[in-house]
């Protein structure tokens, strides 16, 4: 069994750990091996970590990370495209939603899926901001790059370019980043404009976008000239015209798909930027707002996907949310109530680098399953994760065996413990970015 390569990435892991770094990677280690805690002071009792349970409280606490050179170590790790395939990234925003926590501060209004009918989906939260490597296949082997909370002060188009611009000093190739339709904006298209990254990015269906402008007669009437050339309104076939490519096939279903690119688009608050728009046309949908006839996308970069592969490569997008159902479910990830935001950063990038750790270990052979899962099917994280203790045991750990240092004396006599300084939401408005504080 060859771990060369997690053993290597585990002992650089190390090093940015910064402070409390030991109590950091005993907590990284259980999570990794402990499928049976449903709690964060569960994983204190696996064998793994060697300290008292308040140990892992004050390694959240009082721990530090080197964010710069654990991104740098992820990227270094990455797993490598297939052969002639070009590395795409995805990138999504999720929530971690604090609705009765009055004492963490921070707080904006988050999407919240899965409420009742008619409730609004929002809820007081935090939210993060994700790109990740996504694999071919419908699964959630997804190996996270960056991550990056938004602060109340930040959209969170500003997170993502942000984090794009970061990886792309850092990458050694061009990649493509598939975004939903919250990135496919004129904000988002200016703030990743300089960046060496290719964008496929899903479109509202009622965007208006122009053409170039027309070249100037030589004899120009009265007025301005036109700063823009005719209209094409994505509801408005007449104003479509050709396309200037045009593919129909079929799906993995056997359904007629038609995928149509028009060129030398633009938007009028971006006139410098010019675009590509899509449209797909699957014959075999139900029409409705999850499987949707008609589709819109946009492309910005040098290297467009092939029309036939257009509608498999975007689909590779919503692999994303297989991660994060899996953070949030196997790898307790919202399920720690840390009372800052800087407390609950540190523990989701544990939570990612011990994600990260089970890529590396996929090709190892020690996945697990139950008597139930079928063994014809595809390996999963989870059935990974069953056997990594075997992996950490034979590769032990880097950091240093715990130094008992005896019991906390406690609390004085008569101490006066004061209530906990009480925060409001941050509302942030979407016309004018203002932020407006509501108490709840």
């Amino acid at each position: 069994m060859k771990n060369s390569t997690l053993c290597a990435y585990r002992t650089k892991m190390y090093a940015c750990l910064l402070r409390a770094g030991d109590a950091l990677m005993n907590l990284n280690d259980a999570l990794l091996t402990d499928t049976a805690a449903h709690s964060f002071v569960e994983l204190t009792l696996s064998p793994f970590f060697e300290r008292k349970w308040p140990s892992a409280y004050a390694a959240c606490k009082d721990g530090r990370i080197d964010r710069g050179e654990l991104r740098k170590l992820r990227v270094k790790y990455a797993p490598k495209p297939p052969l002639a395939k070009r590395l795409v990234l995805a990138g999504d925003a999720s929530s971690i939603a604090r609705p009765a926590s009055a004492t963490a501060r921070d707080r904006t209004y988050v999407h919240q899926s899965n409420l009742p009918e008619g409730a609004k989906p929002v809820r007081p939260g935090w939210q993060f901001s994700f790109v990740a490597i996504v694999p071919t296949e419908a699964s959630s082997w997804v190996y996270t790059l960056d991550v990056e909370r938004i602060p109340s002060e930040k959209t969170p188009v500003q997170a993502m370019g942000d984090q794009l611009e970061q990886l792309s000093a850092l990458l050694d190739v061009r990649p493509l980043f598939l975004g939903d339709g919250g990135y496919g904006n004129v904000a988002f298209l200016l703030k990743t404009c300089d960046i060496a990254c290719d964008r496929l990015l899903r479109l509202a269906k009622n965007r208006v976008l122009y053409r170039p402008k027309p070249q100037r007669p030589d004899k120009p009437g009265r007025g301005r000239p036109p700063e823009d050339g005719a209209v094409f309104r994505c509801k408005d076939a007449a104003t479509h015209g050709e396309a200037d490519a045009r593919w129909e096939g079929v799906d993995d279903r056997g359904k007629r798909l038609e995928v149509e690119r028009w060129d030398g688009l633009h938007f009028q608050e971006a006139r410098h930027i010019t675009v590509s728009l899509l449209r797909v046309t699957r014959h075999g949908a139900k029409d409705n707002k999850r499987d949707p006839r008609v589709s819109w996308f946009l492309f910005c970069g040098e290297e467009c996907p092939a029309l036939e592969e257009v509608s498999a490569t975007y689909a590779r997008r919503y692999y994303i949310e297989h991660g994060f159902r899996f953070k949030k479910q196997d790898l307790l990830w919202e399920r720690v109530h840390l009372r800052t935001p800087e407390r609950f950063a540190l523990w989701t990038d544990l939570v990612c680098c011990a994600e990260n750790q089970l890529v590396l270990a996929r090709e190892s052979g020690l996945a697990h399953r139950q008597p139930w899962e079928s063994s014809t099917r595809p390996q999963t994280p989870q059935q990974v994760r069953r056997g990594m203790n075997r992996i950490v045991a034979e590769l032990g750990t880097p950091a240093q065996v715990r130094q008992v240092r005896g019991n906390s004396p406690g609390r004085s006599k008569g101490a006066i413990i004061k209530k906990a300084k009480r925060y409001p939401t941050v509302f942030k408005s979407k016309k004018d970015d203002t932020k407006v504080e509501l108490i709840v």
